[in-house]
């Protein structure tokens, strides 16, 4: 009789023979389950990242203010400096020492010229705000209606408090006069070293993105570069005519205090829309405690001065630089003003040109694909 031949012996899973059949399985279940792992962490990580950067934009806000405004005086040396350059033929940073010592040469000198001047005029003006404030208050209590107006309005004593701490606030670093001399200085020097070697800067900042994207981080960058330089230069000349034809004006009217006057009104001509109301304000007062036709005549002046620049010099400006609606501007000035003070309503335009450009590069093109018009952009 033949013995049957023995059963064979199932090889135990993991073995040479046949995988286990729930293996597979398992491996195909967990490949999903590391990649959303994997892309948790990656949210995570980059919302932990954005909260970071916001809290340092938030605690460092006047140091990054301070170096926004060395980054601008860079721009604008580096224009000058390439402009002369390209004219006599010199090698840029000769070009960028003669700009810089042409800059000192006419701050020194007009500054010493106008300095007992100014000084003087600025100790009176001091003192006639307040009684010139006073002056309006009697005229306002004698009237009914005005007083009724007017009742909401603070104390005299309050608003020439207020307007002697605008100063000190205004600084974006430091505080008071001296704090204001030190932001001059450190915005002048730094402005030079940048303005005197960019591209070890600018190549700094586009090694930190990825190789793919490194031309295009450099177009960016020299796109906002060009849009700074030419608002600045054009922003320049600007506040140069305003500043002098206020002054001048202001002389022709009989108005007391012109020089310092218009030496106020071309600095704050730097803060579109806003500025020219806080230059005005002073000056319509003074001119108050004269006469209240004086008074209308200066909110003439000032109107007058602010059409000329809006409708000749400003689309001028804009036709070379951006094209910012005035809405924005506003908008962006409120927002930094309320976030950073007196130093964000000034730095507001020239952020929200830089701004634009990412917006339009990075996102408008990058992202959705369109194209924006040569237009646009300037």
């Amino acid at each position: 009789m033949r013995e049957s031949a023995p059963a064979p012996i199932p090889s135990p899973a993991g073995s040479s023979g046949q995988p286990h059949p729930e293996s597979g399985a398992d491996t195909g279940a967990a490949a999903p389950q590391r990649q959303l792992m994997k892309r948790t962490a990656l949210v995570d990580g980059i919302s932990v990242l954005f909260i970071l950067g916001l809290a340092a934009v938030w605690f460092a806000a006047d140091a990054l203010l301070l170096i926004f405004a060395c980054i601008l005086c860079a721009v604008l040396l580096y224009e000058l400096s390439d402009m002369l350059a390209r004219r006599t033929k010199l090698r840029r940073q000769f070009a960028l020492a003669a700009v810089v010592l042409l800059l000192f040469a006419a701050i020194g000198l007009g500054g010493w010229a106008m300095a007992p001047q100014i000084s003087e005029q600025s100790t009176k003006l001091a003192e006639a705000v307040p009684k010139a404030l006073q002056q309006l208050q009697s005229v306002v209590n004698e009237h009914p209606l005005l007083k009724k107006a007017m009742a909401g309005l603070p104390p005299p004593e309050q608003i020439v408090k207020q307007m002697s701490q605008l100063v000190p606030n205004a600084g974006l670093f430091f505080g008071g006069v001296l704090g204001a001399i030190g932001n001059v200085v450190i915005i002048l020097f730094v402005g030079i070293y940048f303005a005197a070697s960019p591209r070890l800067y600018t190549s700094g900042m586009i090694r930190l993105v990825p190789q793919s994207k490194r031309p295009r981080a450099r177009q960016v960058l020299q796109k906002i570069g060009h849009t700074l330089a030419s608002w600045l230069l054009g922003k320049s000349v600007s506040m140069l005519i305003v500043g002098t034809v206020t002054s001048i004006g202001l002389s022709v009217l009989g108005v007391p205090l012109a020089l310092i006057l218009g030496i106020i009104a071309g600095l704050l001509d730097f803060v579109p829309y806003l500025g020219p109301i806080m230059a005005g304000v002073p000056a319509v007062l003074i001119a108050f405690s004269i006469s209240p036709e004086l008074a209308l005549y200066t909110v003439l002046l000032f109107a007058g001065v602010q059409l000329v620049e809006g409708y000749v010099l400003q689309p001028l400006i804009e036709s070379r630089a951006v094209d910012l609606p005035p809405a924005l501007t506003i908008v962006m000035q409120l927002v930094f003003g309320t976030l950073f003070g007196f130093a964000g309503v000034a730095l507001a335009t020239p952020l929200a040109a830089a701004l634009k450009v990412l917006v339009q590069m990075l996102y408008v093109e990058d992202v959705l694909g369109d194209k924006v018009e040569e237009s646009e952009k300037a």
